[in-house]
Formats: C-alpha cells, sequence, structure tokens
C-alpha cells in the first residue's frame, strides 16, 4: 500500500529523500531498496527492525511497509530482559539489521535479513486496509512489562495529515533531528513524515547544537528535538551567536516527548527571536494537539486539537469537565482515526484503556484555555498531587523551580503526609552544588509566583535527574 508514500512513485528526478551523515538515498534510490526488502518480507507479518540512527533503518521500516507487514522497531539499548520479552511477545518472522550490526543473544534465534541499501526491488502489497497495522510499538513499561502499541496505517497517515495542516508542512521543507528511531517522535513523525509529504530528512546520527546549526545554515527549514536538547541548545546560546542567527532562520522549531520547561523557551526566543512550537502525542495515540504554525505560540501550553481528533478533560469519575476556565484539572481523553488498536495480546489492557464509548484514558492531566488551548500539568499517575484538599500538577511548580537562578533541574513529586495527605517534595539539580539554594528560599519563591499551598514542602538535591532515552524523567526512580 504505497499510498502512505505517493512521493516514492512520483517525485523530482534526483530529489535527495534521506540523507545520514554522509550518506544518502534519492527517492528513486529509495523506492529501489525499500522495494527490495518490501520483496524479501513479503507475507512475513511482523518484521523486527533493530533501529539505529542509520539509513538502514528508515529502508528497512518503508520496505515493511509497502509490502504490507508490521514493523517492530527495537531500541538497540534496551536489556536483554526487556528485549526476550518484546521478542516473545510480537514472535516477528525476521529481524532487519544493517551489515555488520552485532545483535544481541535474544534475537539471535531470528532470521536475520541485512539491509542492502543499493538493492533494487518493487514491493507492491494486496489487499491491505487503512485498519491494518503498520507498526508494532512498545511502551516504556513504567508500570510492567512493555506493552506492543498496535498502531494502524490510518493513525499514521491522519497524523502526518493533521501535522502538514498545523505546520503548513510541504514537500519544499528539509526536517533536521538527531532523534532515536526506536520510538514514534523520531521514526514516524522524524522519518515517515518527511516521506509523506515529498520532502527530505537530515539525520545527525547524534545530537549536537552544532549539527543543527550546519543543517539550517544549509538549507534545511525545521528542526524536531525533545527538551533536553532544547535545553542544551538554550545552555550554548550566549556563547554560540553563530547557533542563534542559524535557529532564527528556521520556519519551524518543534519540541516534544516531554514539556519544555518556560525558562528555555524565553531563553531561545531571546536569542533567536523564533518560538518554539509544542505538541503532544503518545505511542497509542500519535498526535492530539499542537500549536499552530499559523496560531498564537504560548509557552506552556500544547496548543488546540488536530484535526480530526476529539479532545476532552474529565473528573475522576468521568465526569466531562465542561468549563475552560484554565484552571480545572483533568484528565485527557481523546478520540479519533488518530489511535491505536490495541495491546498487542493483552485484550484486558486496551479494554481497560477505553472508555464504553470509544474514548482513550491517557492518563494525562491538564487544563484547558478559554481559546481551546491545552497545558499539560502532569501524568495523573506521578504528577498529580492532592495536597490540603488541592489537586495540583507537578508540571507548573517545575517551571517555577526552573525560573529560580540557582536551579539547573528540578522535578516535583508528591509523597504522603498524614495532615496534608501529600506534600510537594522537589528534587532539585542545583546549578552550584556547592552552595545550593536553600528550601525555604525555594518555597518562598515557588509560592510568590503560583500560590502558597504550591510550595514544596521537602527539597531533596541530587547531581542529576533519571531521564529515560527520549529525556524524560523518571520519577518512579526517584520515589524508590
Amino acid at each position: 500500500m504505497s499510498s502512505l508514500f505517493p512521493a516514492l512513485a512520483d517525485h523530482p528526478p534526483g530529489q535527495v529523500a534521506l540523507r545520514f551523515g554522509e550518506r544518502s538515498l534519492t527517492y528513486a534510490e529509495l523506492a529501489a531498496a525499500a522495494g527490495a526488502v518490501g520483496e524479501r518480507v513479503r507475507g512475513v507479518g511482523r518484521v523486527a527492525v533493530w533501529a539505529t540512527p542509520a539509513l538502514e533503518t528508515a529502508v528497512a521500516v518503508v520496505g515493511v511497509l509497502l509490502a504490507g507487514g508490521a514493523a517492530v522497531p527495537l531500541n538497540p539499548r534496551s536489556g536483554e530482559k526487556e528485549l526476550g520479552h518484546i521478542l516473545g511477545d510480537s514472535a516477528p518472522g525476521l529481524v532487519l539489521a544493517a551489515p555488520g550490526d552485532e545483535l544481541p543473544p535474544p534475537l539471535l534465534g531470528v532470521e536475520r535479513i541485512d539491509v542492502d541499501v543499493r538493492a533494487t526491488g518493487t514491493a507492491v502489497a494486496e489487499g491491505v486496509g487503512e485498519g491494518d497495522p503498520a507498526l508494532i510499538v512498545y511502551t516504556s513499561g513504567t508500570t510492567g512489562p512493555p506493552k506492543g502499541a498496535v498502531i494502524p496505517r490510518r493513525a499514521i497517515a491522519t497524523t502526518l495529515d493533521a501535522l502538514a495542516d498545523a505546520w503548513r508542512w510541504t514537500g519544499d521543507d528539509v526536517l533536521v533531528h538527531g532523534l532515536p528511531l526506536f520510538h514514534v517522535h523520531g521514526l514516524v513523525l522524524g522519518i515517515l513524515g518527511p516521506l509523506r509529504r515529498g520532502g527530505s530528512v537530515r539525520h545527525l546520527g547524534r545530537f549536537a547544537p552544532e549539527g543543527v546549526a550546519r543543517e539550517l545554515n544549509a538549507g534545511a527549514t525545521m528542526f524536531f528535538g525533545v527538551p533536553t536538547m532544547y535545553h542544551r541548545i538554550a545552555q550554548t546560546l550566549p556563547d554560540d551567536p553563530g547557533l542563534a542567527e542559524a535557529l532564527g532562520r528556521a520556519r519551524l522549531l518543534v519540541s516534544g516527548s516531554a514539556a519544555l520547561p518556560v525558562h528555555d523557551h524565553e531563553r531561545i526566543t531571546a536569542a533567536t527571536g523564533q518560538r518554539v512550537i509544542e505538541r503532544y502525542g503518545m505511542t497509542e495515540t500519535l498526535m492530539n494537539t499542537s500549536v499552530r504554525a499559523d496560531g498564537e505560540p504560548r509557552a506552556g501550553t500544547v496548543g488546540v486539537p488536530l484535526p480530526g481528533v476529539e479532545l476532552r478533560l474529565v473528573e475522576e469519575d468521568g465526569t466531562p469537565i465542561a468549563s475552560h476556565d484554565g484552571e480545572s484539572v483533568g484528565e485527557i481523553q481523546v478520540r479519533g482515526p488518530n489511535l491505536f488498536t490495541e495491546y498487542l495480546n493483552r485484550p484486558d489492557a486496551t479494554a481497560a484503556a477505553f472508555t464504553a464509548d470509544g474514548w482513550f484514558r491517557t492518563g494525562d492531566m491538564a487544563v484547558r484555555e478559554p481559546d481551546g488551548y491545552v497545558r499539560i500539568v502532569g501524568r495523573k499517575a506521578t504528577d498529580l498531587i492532592k495536597s490540603g484538599g488541592y489537586k495540583i500538577g507537578a508540571g507548573e511548580i517545575e517551571n517555577a523551580l526552573l525560573e529560580h537562578p540557582g536551579v539547573r533541574e528540578a522535578a516535583v513529586t508528591g509523597e504522603p503526609d498524614a495532615d496534608l495527605g501529600e506534600r510537594i517534595v522537589a528534587w532539585v539539580v542545583p546549578v552550584d552544588p556547592a552552595s545550593p539554594p536553600g528550601a525555604g528560599e525555594l518555597a518562598d519563591h515557588v509560592a510568590r509566583r503560583l500560590a502558597p499551598h504550591k510550595r514544596p514542602r521537602t527539597v531533596r538535591y541530587l547531581d542529576a535527574l533519571p531521564r529515560n532515552d527520549m529525556g524524560k524523567i523518571m520519577k518512579r526512580a526517584l520515589a524508590s
């Protein structure tokens, strides 16, 4: 079903589709190489892909999709136990990898095919529907073994087309990023997105601010990153006017996978004149909302629902919150063609994830502004703190803490408290470990910016916050 990528059949001669470092493929070369992969995997069903940040990964995934199969991207940094679980659960018939890649023991029992990016072939899928699986992406497994979210072809197409509408994304755009390719951000948005539009993508292999600047100076128009990348950019900008100039000429800067602290938003805008756009998505939903390219950029929000996406906030008992007052906190539920179809082999988890009328329970807590903008305040399981009768989102306290000049990084959690129910705990990485800001100073700082009941009651100091591969803070590790 090549309609996911019409440019593979209709492209300007010589147009580059993919570039990883010094290696590149034109659309004609990509069509031939992916076609050759497709011929090898046709009829296999589920195909594992050793998802290194390399040209072969992109060719492998496109080839599987051309053949009508479902790609299972594997994180090369996964431990053997997690990898064994994913392989046992998804039961792929083949694994695709770059020649020379050394695969770990759990994969040695799976038939391997090396991806040749200079091979030629043609793969045409027969009888593949929009509801058929395209990807099986495994969740991070924070609440148990990773679950395989089955993402249909329809979800990829509708999400990418909705983002094209929101971001004015066209075939003239050239995207630069250094995101991993085993997750929806780097793979679906960062690789399949440009290919669906007929544009180009330049992958850095490994993120570095100077690499972003180099590509933007060489004609790239968009940069996708996660907050840790933008934080490094914000730290580099004062000493690198060339980076500021390069970012200033970008058409679009997009951050996702976690909330970008307001402090970093402001530092980047002050140095470059550019506003970073945030969007909100999940493995199970792909993209739900975004600040639009033609809308008002507003630090700390993830914009409005994308075309085709229904979004509501609900109380703990499931009652919808009708008011958009910027204060009422509720769980985000979404409905639309962007959703996954099921957790593989987990009908119980699938049923628990949806309401009776088809709304997906995201577990994310948010408020909505009067104009519909969504502001996420944290995860229901780890970021919603019930203290003294108030429902408090950890995200806004974290943003307030990051505005303190003595704070480099911050995370906020709740701990049981006999009087308050839960007390607010701040985990702080100080700018100067030898002279960190005092707990009382930080509490007063937050109370002045937000409200007294949102001040941290306990402050704990760390050398660094625990983060996963996508840069998200692992709060369960803090509490353990």
